[in-house]
């Protein structure tokens, strides 16, 4: 089966993944795909293959050498955004892409356009992959998958390529924090790791957010609105002057390159409660430790303001920069970025602005930087991807691995 073939297979299973879900993984969908994976390795020959009892999926290919070289993990992940519908995607394929703003048939309102994004322009001759404008892609992160079993299955096919031995596994909740939650290091066994979830064809994401959320809720007093004086209590109303207190300036729609951002993402409630679910996000910890005070002090005003209302802010740890982390193995940059000249690319270490699995992998002790495999416009329904880029991120990752090996 070719890449294109597999990444529309992957597209077609809705992994979307729910952050009140009380199982890992935290949706179906994901069960159903890790067994697909699972299969499929088995069928190219990889070896030891297994999916466990939180739908992770591990399989090896084992070392053709003779010389003893570290094991390299890869790593991409089965869940969508819960923030869109991965459900009933229609994947598009625009052949020979002719450089120009592409509508998208399923919603009037949807069109990639040029002008917003130049970069479209010099995918003019390529085939571009787009939904119908009803649901995401899904390329985040099914175009990892599909470049990690399209290498898996080359290096299979041509053993007079060298590798050393390769751990493949495929997680679960990335997009919702949880992605290494219940990996084993001392199983995986892996010495570095890379997990292909990154945009393009040319980046080696070096740094990342370091992330926390913060779930604040209010409770309020619900009662008739006809005997409402006095006695009713709207968290609605208390809601909306809790985010008007967030500092508009750091907000994502109006922040770029290092600065952090308040991001509320999730409401849902009614009179008698609310809870706002807000991404706290900064490349320093310190710093995430502000705007978890700056909560505490809305809270603080709000509760003086509105006594009988009951507000709360807890704050969860989500993942930490990978840029300390990645110093412990600095071969695990310098390889991916000979690998990518290898296939005619030029490198491009950057700092995201978001998170990876290899975020938590590196804080857990495996260095595991974040390399290209074809996204663009993530979590959102404008998502596409390139078929010719995911095709490239294939090559790379089989030089990656003869490059461990040569020189490992």
């Amino acid at each position: 089966m070719n890449l294109l073939n597999r990444f529309l297979k992957y597209v077609s299973v809705d992994t979307q993944a729910s952050e009140t879900a009380s199982t890992y993984p935290s949706s179906k969908g994901q069960w159903v795909l890790g067994k697909i994976l699972a299969g499929e390795l088995k069928e190219i020959g990889v070896s030891d293959v297994s999916i466990d009892e939180f739908g992770i999926v591990i399989g090896t290919i084992p070392s053709n050498t003779q010389k003893k070289i570290p094991t390299v993990a890869w790593f991409a992940h089965m869940d969508t955004s819960p923030e869109s519908s991965g459900k009933d995607v229609k994947p598009i394929l625009h052949k020979n892409y002719n450089g120009q703003d592409i509508a998208l048939p399923g919603n009037p309102n949807k069109v990639l356009r040029v002008s917003e994004q130049p970069e479209l322009f010099q995918y003019k001759g390529k085939t571009l992959i787009t939904t119908d404008g009803t649901t995401l892609l899904g390329s985040d992160d099914k175009s990892g998958i599909a470049v990690i079993m399209s290498a898996a299955e080359h290096l299979l096919k041509h053993p007079e390529i060298p590798h050393g031995p390769i751990r493949i596994c495929f997680t679960c909740d990335e997009e919702i924090g949880k992605g290494p939650l219940h990996i084993d290091l001392k199983k995986l066994n892996a010495d570095v790791g890379y997990t292909l979830d990154s945009e393009g064809s040319d980046c080696i994401d070096v740094e990342t957010f370091s992330a926390d959320v913060a779930i604040i809720t209010i409770d309020g007093i619900n009662i008739h609105p006809m005997i409402g004086k006095g006695k009713m209590v709207n968290a609605i109303r208390i809601a909306g002057e809790f985010l008007e207190k967030l500092p508009k300036q750091m907000a994502p729609e109006h922040t770029d390159g290092r600065d952090g951002f308040f991001h509320p993402y999730v409401m849902e409630g009614g009179v008698a409660r609310v809870t706002i679910r807000t991404l706290l996000r900064d490349f320093e910890v310190e710093n995430l430790e502000k705007q978890a005070a700056l909560l505490e002090k809305i809270r603080a005003e709000l509760s003086a303001k509105h006594p009988k209302a009951k507000i709360s802010v807890e704050i969860k740890k989500q993942y930490r920069n990978l840029r300390e982390g990645l110093k412990k193995e600095p071969r695990a940059v310098t390889f991916a970025e000979e690998a990518m000249k290898q296939v005619g690319l030029r490198p491009r270490k950057i700092s995201i602005r978001a998170g990876t699995d290899g975020s938590q992998l590196t804080e857990m002790g495996l260095p595991t930087p974040n390399l290209s495999c074809g996204e663009h416009n993530p979590h959102s329904v404008l998502e596409w991807t390139c078929v010719e880029e995911m095709e490239q991120c294939r090559d790379m990752l089989v030089e990656l691995a003869k490059t461990w090996a040569i020189q490992g």
